[in-house]
């Protein structure tokens, strides 16, 4: 089964900004929280769907439907009627596949952070190219999703983009770092961009070779909150143990300061 990771064990979402086959549906092979005197309000995360395919559209919007936290609030077929519902909704996300168009291609997705910058934009795509991945990305996309990512890789990419998160399937995060260059900042810029600043912290400590306790004296912080960060870390990697992630981590050039 193809496998994703996430932000706490999803897809693999890349660094906080704040901190029909059938093509869709299919697989492919391959806190604690304070107690309040009042409700805690629900927010509901407002989607425009783009995809000149109606048949994807109406799938996609059939899974999100099914969540009490998402709305869909408007559809486009056309570059044209990408950039009229956004204006007119001014979503929360955008799911966009931007090749159904094209004469606009990626402009469209640049084109909407230009004038709509609040709108995060998730890629829903079928084609898994270097220079496609790359170039949605560069344009300011923050994910990636092909489009044999199941219901809940869906339901979980559109939460995470929303959240302010990057996210993309696991078998572009394998070659991020490579597709993206070093030169490129932001997100996108780190070799594991799916962790938060504090993680990556932690991870240059253990590919430094420190222990847990050695990397809570250094940070000052609990020998718990150092293990829960580690196991974030690991899930966010895709490994299944330390040396595996000093491995990996090595050779990415951490932990070599």
């Amino acid at each position: 089964m193809h496998q994703t990771t996430d932000i706490k064990g999803l897809l693999w979402p890349l660094s906080s900004q704040g901190e029909a086959r059938r093509e869709f549906g299919g697989r492919r092979p391959d806190g604690d929280l304070a107690l309040v005197a009042r409700p805690l309000e629900t927010v509901t995360v407002t989607v425009v769907l783009a995809d000149a395919q109606p048949a994807i559209r109406h799938g996609v919007r059939s899974v999100l439907e099914r969540s009490a936290g998402i709305s869909v609030v408007g559809e486009a077929a056309t570059a044209d009627e990408v950039m009229a519902e956004t204006s007119r909704c001014r979503p929360d996300v955008l799911v966009v596949d931007p090749l159904m168009d094209e004469r606009a291609g990626m402009r469209v997705i640049s084109e909407v952070l230009r004038l709509w910058p609040e709108t995060g934009i998730l890629v829903f795509s079928s084609v898994d190219d270097d220079r496609v991945i790359t170039a949605a990305l560069q344009a300011g996309a923050r994910g990636y999703l092909f489009k044999f990512a199941d219901a809940d890789q869906i339901l979980r990419g559109i939460q995470a983009v929303a959240a302010g998160e990057g996210i993309v399937d696991k078998s572009i995060a394998n070659r991020l770092g490579a597709l993206m260059g070093t030169a490129l900042t932001g997100p996108y810029g780190y070799p594991f961009p799916q962790l938060t600043n504090r993680e990556r912290d932690v991870l240059e400590r253990i590919a430094a070779g420190k222990s847990n306790a050695a990397i809570a004296r250094e940070l000052v912080l609990a020998s718990k909150t150092i293990s829960n960060r580690v196991s974030a870390i690991f899930g966010k990697l895709g490994v299944a143990d330390r040396s595996q992630a000093i491995v990996l981590a090595r050779d990415a050039g951490l932990g070599q300061g």
